[in-house]
């Protein structure tokens, strides 16, 4: 979910070595950080002989830049977001699974079996999904949480003390509904004011940063973080004072896909691993090492039942809508790009 440049120059590194997992018995894995316990890849090499390999990025455009600077052939599956498989796939990514080459493929939950960014799971099974907002200090702040004012326009005790997502995707979402605004407005006019608010907003935030999202709120370095509400329960459970928002004006909503890459160099045993993944409790026990819930139906024996009552995954009733990011055309995201641009530098 480190900058884009490192995530670029390790896949690159790792294409030039992508040979030495190519033999049979192996699987790439390519996924987001600290989200599926290693006791489960041990049970699936145990229940098969197959060897996982396993890297790690921080955000869904590390990940297409990644792919698309060289790494595609050296994995065989990533764990993209939902807009990013629309990406993915309008890139030429992603091969196409065919009808029975899935056995579980019916396990997956019938809300999830026919998403718009993926229509009849051509190329993906559902992994888990969740929500992205932000965490409060309540020691350091005791006012309102719920609003995006306190990163967009926070408090004097907060201002300085705010870590954002290095996601350009989470963050310009969260700018749209803090003002009000339509994503991929092709209104010129709202765009400059979303790249004014956000370059005076920068002038608050200490740090983009998203694999160590957790633990600047658990050290108490950022008295403020964005972060996905599983890694914000991991947080909560570190650190009590910390409270997960749920704003008036709304949240970002997500879901996150297993897809079987184009040019996969163990692509049966990709199958395997997604099938794998469609076993009740096996998806359930990520959902119990990453807080957060999945697509596969049949998983309620299997799961903590701490789950179902965390505060993080349970707004309130004056919570505003969650949103899914969409996915622009070429030329507005050719104009967001360039505010997320001129935000980093």
């Amino acid at each position: 979910m480190k900058t884009m440049l490192k995530t670029t120059a390790t896949g690159m590194a790792l294409a030039l070595t992508a040979t030495a997992a190519t033999a049979e018995g192996e699987l790439v894995v390519y996924h987001w950080f600290e989200y599926m316990p290693q006791e489960l890849l041990d049970k699936f090499t145990a229940e098969t002989g197959i060897k996982v390999t396993m890297d790690t990025y921080d955000s869904n455009e590390a990940m297409l830049a990644s792919l698309k600077a060289g790494a595609l052939g050296t994995y065989d599956v990533a764990v993209p977001g939902d807009y990013m498989v629309s990406i993915l796939a309008g890139e030429g990514l992603l091969d196409t699974i065919a009808e029975g080459e899935l056995v579980n493929k019916g396990n997956i939950a019938p809300e999830w079996a026919d998403p718009s960014f993926d229509p009849g799971r051509a190329s993906s099974i559902p992994y888990q999904w969740g929500s992205t907002s932000f965490m409060v200090d309540t020691a350091v702040y005791g006012g309102d949480i719920d609003t995006t004012d306190i990163l967009f326009n926070p408090p004097a005790e907060l201002s300085g003390k705010i870590n954002m997502l290095d996601s350009q995707g989470e963050v310009l979402a969260m700018a749209a509904l803090h003002l009000g605004m339509e994503q991929c407005s092709t209104d010129r006019e709202k765009l400059k004011s979303m790249n004014a608010m956000l370059q005076e907003a920068k002038g608050h935030w200490a740090s983009f940063n998203s694999d160590t999202a957790k633990e600047v709120l658990v050290s108490g370095d950022a008295a403020v973080g964005q972060i996905y509400d599983g890694f914000g329960a991991k947080a909560r459970s570190e650190r009590a004072s910390l409270k997960y928002a749920f704003p008036t004006q709304g949240y970002v909503v997500w879901m996150d896909n297993v897809v079987l890459l184009r040019d996969a160099p163990n692509r049966i045993n990709a199958l395997k691993f997604m099938d794998f993944l469609l076993e009740p409790e096996n998806i359930a026990a990520v959902s119990n090492y990453a807080r957060y819930a999945s697509g596969v139906s049949g998983t309620a024996d299997h799961l903590d039942p701490e789950l179902a009552t965390l505060p993080e995954s349970n707004p309130s009733a004056e919570a505003g809508a969650g949103v899914f990011i969409e996915v622009c055309d070429e030329a507005t995201q050719a104009v967001y790009d360039q505010i997320w641009t001129n935000l980093k530098k």
